[in-house]
């Protein structure tokens, strides 16, 4: 910005003072959600950790021990995500383990 000095009527100079006011908004951080899967007598291990690679990305290790934990404790957070990562992520599970004619259940729940 270039100074342009403003002078009064008596022929001196005088300059104009403002004050910059910078906003800054806060974006609030969306609340996530926990996906879990739900255990039952019918869906097999394997079809769980392959669904817990193949939606979830997860490695092996780490499927087989939410496997484990869904198997012992009924359940088991496969991941955390926004709203709609994670209603896409249940809508995947539902579909797939149904295609495979898996009775898996997958909900989703906030954190």
């Amino acid at each position: 910005m270039k100074f342009n000095p403003i002078f009064s009527d008596e022929g001196q100079e005088s300059h104009e003072h403002g004050v910059v006011t910078i906003e800054k908004t806060k974006v609030k951080r969306p609340k996530k959600y926990k996906v879990l899967i739900h255990n039952d007598d019918y869906t097999t291990m394997e079809f769980v950790i392959y669904i817990l690679q193949k939606i979830f990305g997860k490695h092996y290790e780490e499927a087989k021990a939410i496997m484990l934990r869904v198997h012992q404790d009924g359940h088991g957070i496969c991941g955390v995500y926004t709203f709609e990562i994670a209603e896409t992520k249940v809508e995947k599970v539902v579909s797939e383990a149904r295609e495979n004619g898996h009775p898996l259940k997958c909900t989703m729940e906030p954190e």
